[in-house]
């Protein structure tokens, strides 16, 4: 017996907050330890956001209550990003302010997902989709893109994937965690799916700003435009303006459901922080050159862990499109030995890695494909070097520069 509901019972724990917060218990310890766990940028937010933060929490009209949907020049903000940034014409009585992607993400779940209803999920995807789209009754359908196909799902698996009780599609592209980017083609391709069978289509573009070489991210809704009435877009500025911690994200939907969510909302947490949305007004509609700036660093860091990654006897590792994640295989390290430690599966290589060379990454466990680790390049490039070499020595079974014992 327990008093806890069923589906909160049902819950796991975010398994890439959980390393983060053994990585940070390992780092209080005095550990001199490396991450690549987080999926957040390394740079501090830009001064100019810093400065209209600064300025708000002078102002006492951000003392108070405000609209739940969001600030209304947040919204209109918001308007006038999305079609500078993606091509796509919204109203700012499409758009709501939440805090942060992640709860976009459930708002956009909760809005549309009945008991029973499936949702297609290409994998490996980021954890928390499952997690969220169980807690609104729904049953997710696991549609495996391999590495051999860089991790892109075709039409075919998803019309494999497909039964009257599917309900949703959920894109990301760039993706996490593999740093995918779907090709205007594809992303076409998929679009026009989803609009012959009628389902919802939640588009993460939460990385939209993260693309590198010759890849070039599309937006669904303006590719497909006939597709707009059932697609919810959701974004934020947490991971292209270094902002994760003002929690800002915000959902574009069809005016039905954006009020919808906005009724939601008003129920669950009512306006987001009013600070935040004034920092979040700054970030989008000032300079950008940071922007670009971050993507540089992202993208020669991208190169280094690329080539590193590749030189590890037993991973293979595709090269990442955008994003910050690296996500090779490490099958062929499955079956050794490391240190005493049978490699039983990434699971176990992970932890392996972060208790005897110090290195916190995230295991393929977590993204739905087993035999697989995610190693964020979002930190410093001395420490990726760093955190790297030690890897490389780790696994070819030689000295590590790192002492458990502090």
């Amino acid at each position: 017996m327990t008093d806890l509901s069923t589906a909160i019972a049902a819950i796991s724990e975010s398994a890439t907050l959980a390393i983060d917060a053994k990585f940070k218990k390992f780092k209080e310890q005095g550990l001199d330890v490396i991450g690549f766990a987080a999926g957040e940028p390394d740079f501090a937010t830009p001064a100019n956001v810093v400065e209209a933060a600064v300025e708000a929490c002078r102002d006492p009209k951000n003392h108070h209550y405000t609209p739940a949907a969001g600030l209304p020049e947040l919204r209109e903000a918001i308007a006038l990003k999305t079609k500078r940034d993606s091509g796509y014409t919204v109203d700012a009585s499409q758009i709501i302010v939440t805090n942060g992607g992640k709860h976009a993400l459930m708002n956009a779940f909760t809005a549309i997902i009945d008991p029973g209803d499936e949702v297609i999920l290409p994998t490996p995807y980021w954890t928390s989709y499952p997690e969220q789209i169980h807690l609104c009754g729904g049953k997710t359908i696991n549609v495996v893109a391999g590495a051999e196909n860089n991790f892109r799902v075709t039409v075919e698996q998803l019309d494999a994937a497909y039964t009257p009780k599917t309900k949703a599609l959920v894109f990301c592209s760039p993706s996490n965690p593999t740093g995918t980017v779907y090709s205007e083609a594809e992303v076409e391709a998929i679009g026009r799916w989803a609009l012959r069978k009628g389902i919802w289509v939640i588009a993460d573009e939460i990385y939209e700003h993260l693309v590198y070489g010759n890849a070039q991210r599309s937006s669904m809704p303006v590719v497909v435009n006939e597709l707009a009435a059932k697609t919810i877009v959701v974004n934020g500025v947490a991971k292209s303006y270094a902002m994760t911690g003002w929690r800002i994200g915000w959902v574009i939907a069809p005016i039905a459901i954006a009020r919808a969510i906005a009724n939601l909302q008003s129920h669950q947490t009512s306006n987001v922080a009013n600070v935040s949305q004034r920092a979040a007004i700054e970030a989008i509609t000032g300079h950008q050159a940071f922007v670009a700036e971050m993507r540089d660093a992202f993208d020669r860091r991208r190169g280094v862990i690329h080539w590193l990654l590749n030189t590890i006897d037993g991973f293979e590792c595709p090269e990442p499109e955008g994003a910050f994640y690296a996500y090779p295989s490490v099958q062929g390290v499955i079956g050794k030995t490391i240190n005493a430690v049978k490699i039983d599966s990434s699971k176990t290589l992970a932890d392996v890695i972060l208790n005897h060379a110090g290195v916190a990454c995230v295991p393929g466990e977590a993204f739905g494909t087993p035999g697989y680790l995610r190693f964020s390049y979002a930190l410093s490039d001395h420490d990726l070097q760093r955190g790297l070499e030690r890897v490389i020595s780790l696994v070819a079974g030689e000295p590590v520069d790192f002492n458990p014992a502090g």
